[in-house]
């Protein structure tokens, strides 16, 4: 037997058929008959025939392949969403190629458009923390690719993306902290052009007014949400007359960060000084002091729905469905850490 691939015009030569018999055969095109499909499938079956996928791709107009573009894997958030976004993918018989922007804009516009330029069907993206220009994504149209965001997503109108409500997480934090006794909370929040900080100050200034109680914005600091930044926000929290007692923190990595500060400033945690974080990530139930509660979010399902997003977008006939704006929101949970009374409440 040859070494040679085996090609349809092999088959064809073999059973004396043309090419584009053959090729409507193994397509189970309904102008061939079933004795004719069943010898060139038995037969491509038997040389170890193998379809050119470059000649499918080009005839569906399709590559079957998703582009990914992640903050960072490292990061159990992500490593979660990304299971979810290639489970439903494998499922319907796509592959998933993934690029990590580490926080860097620029490093983000390489990977979209190399994603772009091997014509990927669709890209999902959670955006860096430092992205300030989207030109990047908005061109994207042009070229008729559909993207949608997940968990950090741009303030671009029309757009589709899949978040938690992130307003009535923080609601729920804030009502948690006072229902517990405290009254000074702090907000340690991200950057300040991120959409995710902005919902988070909405969702405090909410909780706060809502209760009657006076907004100070000497509560809430704008961080880069390194540990430096972090530490930088404890240090001015501890500088001020009224200290908080009860503090909201970013993400449960800053909690680890904010909880490392204080316990170097001999504050006891969970009492002089408590925490509540957003993520709810597995690394809470083997710290030492971790926070009192985190804001469930979902990654896994953030990350499948917002495939199953896409698919649908892809699947769709009219093409305008690119830029309609499909958004979904998943209510969060406010979800006890295992070292205080187990359970989700506030759900």
């Amino acid at each position: 037997m040859s070494d040679k691939v085996p090609t349809i015009k092999v088959i064809a030569k073999k059973l004396g058929l043309s090419a584009s018999t053959v090729s409507r055969a193994l397509n189970d095109h309904p102008s061939i008959g079933l004795k004719t499909k069943t010898l060139v499938k038995q037969l491509a079956k038997d040389l170890g025939y193998e379809p050119n996928q470059t000649a499918i791709f080009f005839q569906k107009r399709k590559t079957f392949t998703i582009g990914v573009v992640l903050p960072k894997l490292s990061e159990t958030f992500f490593s979660e969403a990304i299971s979810g976004i290639e489970d439903f993918a494998s499922m319907n018989k796509y592959i998933v190629f993934l690029g990590q922007s580490h926080d860097d804009e620029e490093r983000e516009k390489k990977i979209i458009e190399s994603m772009k330029n091997h014509r990927v069907d669709g890209i999902i993206s959670s955006i860096s923390k430092n992205t300030t220009n989207y030109a990047h994504f908005e061109m994207l149209k042009k070229y008729d690719i559909p993207i949608v965001f997940f968990d950090c997503i741009p303030p671009i109108e029309n757009i589709n993306s899949v978040e938690c409500d992130m307003v009535e997480g923080t609601i729920k934090a804030v009502s948690f902290l006072l229902k517990k006794g405290y009254r000074n909370i702090g907000l340690i929040n991200g950057p300040h052009k991120l959409l995710a900080s902005q919902q988070r100050l909405e969702g405090y200034r909410i909780a706060i007014n809502k209760n009657r109680l006076k907004f100070d914005p000497n509560l809430v600091i704008n961080t880069d949400l390194s540990t430096k930044g972090t530490h930088d926000a404890m240090a001015e929290f501890f500088s001020h007359k009224r200290t908080p007692t009860g503090i909201i923190t970013f993400n449960d990595y800053v909690a680890l960060d904010a909880a490392q500060f204080a316990f170097q400033r001999n504050k006891t945690i969970g009492k002089d000084i408590s925490f509540v974080s957003y993520a709810n990530l597995p690394i809470n139930s083997y710290m030492a002091y971790p926070p009192l509660a985190s804001i469930e979010q979902f990654p896994y399902d953030q990350g499948k729905r917002a495939m199953e997003m896409l698919l649908g977008i892809l699947e769709s006939e009219n093409k305008s469905d690119t830029n309609k704006g499909f958004r979904i929101k998943i209510e969060t949970e406010l979800v006890l850490n295992s070292h205080q009374n187990s359970g989700r409440i506030f759900s």
